[in-house]
Order: structure tokens, then C-alpha cells, then sequence
């Protein structure tokens, strides 16, 4: 930048120099020209004069009908008749008469001017004058003089000039770009400076995003590894003591089996779970998606969570309409499944559980009620978070995997829509998600 800064400023001050003077050289020439001009007026009038009163001899005479009397430099007897002459014609008619004439081969201009004389002829004056490319050429030595020393000022000018223009640039501060802000040198690139600085703080808020995001990420691996541990560990256990023979009775055999095959389930359904939240993690790319009826959804979604519900002593009713949306279906049944499920295993016997569908105008809105346990008020802003439990012995319990809610926020992110949950400890929780709807 500074190199292009001095090139720049070096290459105006050498086209100003030229242009300078080429123009002085023109004004000169000029100047010279008109004081050559009124210095030969002058003259012509004090040479006619004097050949007026004193009958001297003068540069050129001639007579009115174009014959040479006399010329000072030239014998007058073979001189070509001068009546055609464009000063002589002037001086005939007007009294005065003026004209040029260039020659190519001398590279001269001669001026001259005519003074019609009292008897009839003509006093004619002349003088040579030197072109503007001679007066180039008279130019040259001084010019091959002073242009070096010219142009040294000029790189030196320059060189400073552009190092000036350059130093609050190079001495900006580009971690606090809007430090210096309020100085006069960089007001006309504060919007840079601005906008450096927003970058600087979306930078500083992607760092803080993905520190999160690995913070989240490491938690989950952590915690995936503790879930899956613990149904291994009681796998491992009750197959041991089947292996060793330490197991006599058939009813034991098949008590620590089923309890093998429960461990087994489980571990197959956090397994399933983290490959969903996974695909979800990543926008749900490849999945298909179709316009579907979110009611019929929740209908299939409810019987299928029928037999738990029985055994849990709870009631799962869904109520509402109709309403097509553009989505995945088996996302949006995991929404509605996980919903469902944790309000069913979070419920007291007797409970109740109410899922409602309602169509609305450019937007779905799904809500799940439960009359359970509830959620205090301190955990409603981590239960979406990976192998979060409210209540851990609740949850062993249950046999849940801890990741039914995230799979419903990332769900929901995949489908543009918003959830949102309200509780109350002793009297239940709502869950309700917003989809808008799509063309």
C-alpha cells in the first residue's frame, strides 16, 4: 500500500512538473512574440518617420505598385514584385498592414508590419523569430539541470508524504480498532474501523459458541459412556453368575435373564437415541420430507404409549383437529412420542395425560398437559440439556435415557418451530411446540 501510495504521488508531481512547463514554455513564447511584435510597430513607425523628414534609406521600400526601392539585406533589382504580399496589401488599403510567414526548412517565423508613407509607398519592417520548438531547444540544458533536482525533491516529497499517509495505519491497534477512533487521521476510514470491530466481536462470539459447543460435547460423551456402562455392567454381572453356575433354579435363570434382556433394550433404545440426536445435531440432512397431518401423528403416537400408560395407571387422551404440515414424519413422531412418554412416566397413578393439536393460521401449535410431579423452577432451563435428570432416582426408575427432551428441541430446530414449558411442582407441567407453516 505504501509503495502504491509513493508511486502515485510521485507520478502527479512529475505530471504537474510537465505540465508546468510546457505551459510557462507556451506563456513565454507568447509574451515574446507580442513584445517582439510591438517593439517591430514601433520601429516601423519611427524608420517611416524619419524616411518621411530626412529622406534616409529604411529596411524595405516599396513602391505602390509592388516594385522593391530598397532592402538592407537583399538586392533590390531581383527581388519578385512584393504588391501580393499580404502586409503590403493591408498597408495599400488601410494605411498598416501585419503578417507572419513560417519556414519549414530554417524552422523560423518571420514577423512583419507595413506603414503606408505619405507619398504612396510603403515602409516595410520584418524580424526573425524562433519557434517554440527552438525555444524547447534553448530550453534543454537548463531543463536537463533542473529536472534531476526536481525530481529528487519530488521522490523525497513523496516518500515522506506517503509514509505520513501510511503510519496511523500501520500503527493502529487491530485488537481495539475503534481505540483510535476519534482522531482526525482516521476519519475516513472509520467505517473499516467499525467494521473490524464487529468482526472482532462475532469472532469473539463464535469462539464463545464453539467453547460451548465442545464443552457440550465432551459432557455428552462423558455422560453417553456413563449410560452405557451401567446396563453393560449389569449385563456382564447376571451373565457371569449364569456362566459360573451359580444360579440353581430355573426361576432365578429366568429372572436374571430378563433382567439381561431389560438392560439389553435399554441400552439398544440410548443407542438409537444418540444416533437421532446426532442426525438431528445435523439439521436432519437427509432426511425426506412431506406434508403430513400432525393430529394423525399424535393419534398413532399415543397408541403406541397405550400399554405403558395402562401399567403406569394413567389416562393418554388426544384431542383437537387436523393440521398438514411440510416436514419429517418420524421426526415429528419423536417429538410427540418422547412428550408423551416422559409426561406418562412423570405422572402419578390416576394421572392424567392430554395432548392437544390446533391449526391456526400460518402456524400448528402441539401442547402436551400432565397433572404429575412437575419441575421445579430452577431446573426449566437445563431440562433440554443432554442426560439432564431432575429427579435421578425417578429416572432409573422409569429407565429413561436422559435424552427424550433433547431429541425434542433439536426435533423442533429442524422444523423452525418453538418450544416452550411451563410447571408447577405437585400439579404438572405443558409442553408446547410452535410450527409455523411452510409452502
Amino acid at each position: 500500500m505504501r509503495g502504491k501510495i509513493f508511486r502515485s504521488i510521485w507520478f502527479v508531481l512529475l505530471a504537474t512538473l510537465t505540465v508546468s512547463f510546457g505551459l510557462t514554455a507556451i506563456f513565454l513564447y507568447n509574451h515574446f512574440t507580442s513584445e517582439q511584435l510591438e517593439q517591430l510597430r514601433g520601429e516601423t513607425k519611427l524608420v517611416s518617420q524619419a524616411v518621411t523628414l530626412n529622406g534616409q534609406d529604411c529596411i524595405t521600400w516599396i513602391t505602390s505598385d509592388g516594385t522593391i526601392l530598397y532592402d538592407n539585406e537583399a538586392d533590390s533589382h531581383i527581388m519578385p514584385n512584393h504588391l501580393e504580399r499580404e502586409e503590403i496589401r493591408e498597408a495599400l488599403e488601410s494605411g498598416y498592414g501585419e503578417s507572419s510567414r513560417y519556414s519549414s526548412t530554417l524552422f523560423e517565423r518571420q514577423l512583419y508590419t507595413a506603414q503606408r508613407l505619405p507619398d504612396g509607398t510603403v515602409l516595410r519592417l520584418s524580424i526573425t523569430q524562433a519557434t517554440i520548438w527552438t525555444l524547447f531547444l534553448h530550453f534543454i540544458l537548463p531543463l536537463a539541470l533542473s529536472i534531476p533536482v526536481l525530481l529528487t525533491i519530488s521522490l523525497l516529497l513523496a516518500s515522506r508524504l506517503s509514509e505520513r499517509i501510511v503510519q496511523p495505519i500501520n500503527e493502529l491497534n487491530l485488537d481495539s480498532p475503534l481505540e483510535n477512533a476519534d482522531q482526525e487521521a482516521y476519519e475516513e476510514i472509520l467505517p473499516l474501523l467499525r467494521r473490524l470491530d464487529d468482526q472482532h466481536k462475532q469472532l469473539a462470539r463464535d469462539r464463545e459458541e464453539l467453547e460451548k459447543t465442545s464443552l457440550i460435547r465432551e459432557e455428552f460423551t462423558a455422560n453417553a459412556s456413563h449410560e452405557l456402562k451401567t446396563p453393560l455392567h449389569v449385563i456382564s454381572g447376571y451373565a457371569e453368575l449364569l456362566e459360573s453356575g451359580m444360579v440353581p433354579s430355573e426361576q432365578s435363570r429366568r429372572l436374571f435373564a430378563g433382567k439381561i434382556r431389560a438392560e439389553s433394550q435399554r441400552m439398544s433404545k440410548l443407542v438409537e437415541d444418540i444416533i437421532d440426536l446426532s442426525q438431528l445435531d445435523g439439521g436432519g440432512a437427509g432426511m425426506t420430507r412431506e406434508f403430513t397431518d400432525l393430529y394423525r401423528i399424535a393419534v398413532n403416537a399415543a397408541e403406541s404409549l397405550e400399554t405403558a400408560a395402562s401399567d403406569a395407571g394413567v389416562t393418554l387422551t388426544v384431542e383437537g383437529e387436523s393440521s398438514v404440515l411440510y416436514g419429517v414424519p418420524q421426526v415429528l413422531y419423536s417429538i410427540i412420542y418422547n412428550l408423551c412418554s416422559n409426561a406418562v412416566h412423570y405422572s402419578n397413578r390416576g394421572g392424567r395425560v392430554l395432548v392437544r393439536v390446533r391449526d391456526y393460521p400460518g402456524k400448528t401449535e402441539l401442547s402436551v398437559e400432565d397433572n404429575g410431579i412437575g419441575i421445579p423452577a430452577e431446573d426449566l432451563d437445563r431440562i433440554f440439556e443432554r442426560f439432564y435428570r431432575v429427579d435421578k432416582s425417578r429416572s432409573k426408575e422409569v429407565g429413561g435415557t436422559g435424552l427424550g427432551l433433547s431429541i425434542v428441541k433439536h426435533a423442533a430446530m429442524v422444523h423452525g418451530a418453538q418450544v416452550s414449558v411451563t410447571s408447577e411442582l405437585g400439579k404438572g407441567s405443558v409442553f408446547t411446540v410452535y410450527f409455523p407453516k411452510q409452502a
